[in-house]
């Protein structure tokens, strides 16, 4: 007969397994939706798959489409986790920790672009208006927050939870946070250090995720970040948005600014996300002993 011990292993594989193979098969999946969708579209709406704006928000609905079914398929049938496991908890818990979520990110975030200040980075007029300013930001909203939540029901999620009960919670963290990075490794003007900081931003992200309001915290925290940054000018992941009123340069200091990467590629995000992981970490030390 099986020992309790050899069940267990079992089991602990299992939940690897399954959570890489929904992220390989997701991956998969998202990218020919996201293909087939594009050429459908090309003749019909040529305009929907030009520029940026247009291609992430297909990219994130289409994501969001394969990747939600899928792991609450596989999350409750294969490791019979409950969705409230998988991070899908009740929006009475889930509303507040969207809220602080994002407001923690967003402090992150702008102590990270503000402190290049000392490293000469500035902010110039691109003769756009206040007003313009103020009505392109919440729009650019709309495009970031089904990004930030196609992310993370990708790489938190069943990811995170099947990855944790297989290998450990350090551990299981950490492989999500380094998938994360690999996902980003083509994106433009990426170095070995902004690899580094978004396995980092992973490890923050994965922490937000397992802290009381699993996916909404997360997706909080994710577009808190992303905004933060676009909305100061500054690109995100590589990835520079179109900001009325200002424009943003990352002065000579690279290494600790950024660059043409954004905060992501400097020295300033790491210290930024070391200190949103700690301040998450023991948010959810203090929950646990209550």
């Amino acid at each position: 007969m099986e020992g309790p011990q050899a069940t267990n292993l079992r089991q602990r594989i299992a939940a690897v397994g399954w959570s890489l193979a929904v992220l390989a098969v997701g991956y998969f999946a998202t990218v020919t939706g996201v293909v087939w969708v594009f050429r459908a579209l090309a003749s019909r709406v040529p305009t929907l798959v030009q520029g940026q704006v247009g291609p992430s928000l297909i990219q994130a609905v289409v994501g969001v489409a394969v990747f939600v079914p899928l792991s609450l398929f596989v999350g409750r049938h294969r490791l019979l986790l409950t969705s409230a496991e998988l991070g899908w908890v009740p929006a009475r818990i889930g509303v507040p920790g969207f809220g602080k979520g994002l407001l923690v990110a967003g402090l992150m975030g702008i102590g990270a672009v503000v402190a290049g200040i000392a490293a000469h980075s500035s902010w110039t007029g691109d003769g756009g208006s206040v007003g313009s300013y103020l009505v392109r930001v919440p729009m650019l909203s709309l495009v970031l927050l089904p990004a930030a939540l196609f992310e993370e029901v990708a790489f938190r999620g069943l990811l995170v939870v099947g990855l944790v009960r297989g290998l450990g919670r350090p551990l299981g963290v950490g492989v999500a946070a380094m998938l994360f990075a690999a996902a980003h490794r083509n994106n433009p003007d990426v170095t070995p250090l902004a690899l580094g900081n978004i396995a980092l931003a992973g490890i923050f992200l994965g922490a937000t995720f397992l802290a009381r309001g699993g996916l909404w915290t997360a997706t909080g925290a994710h577009l808190g970040w992303n905004l933060t940054l676009a909305g100061l000018g500054a690109p995100v992941s590589g990835l520079p948005f179109e900001i009325p009123w200002i424009d943003f340069n990352p002065g000579a200091l690279a290494w600790l600014t950024g660059g043409l990467f954004g905060p992501e590629g400097g020295l300033l995000a790491t210290v930024a996300l070391i200190a949103g992981t700690v301040v998450v970490t023991r948010w959810q030390a203090f929950q646990e002993e209550r």
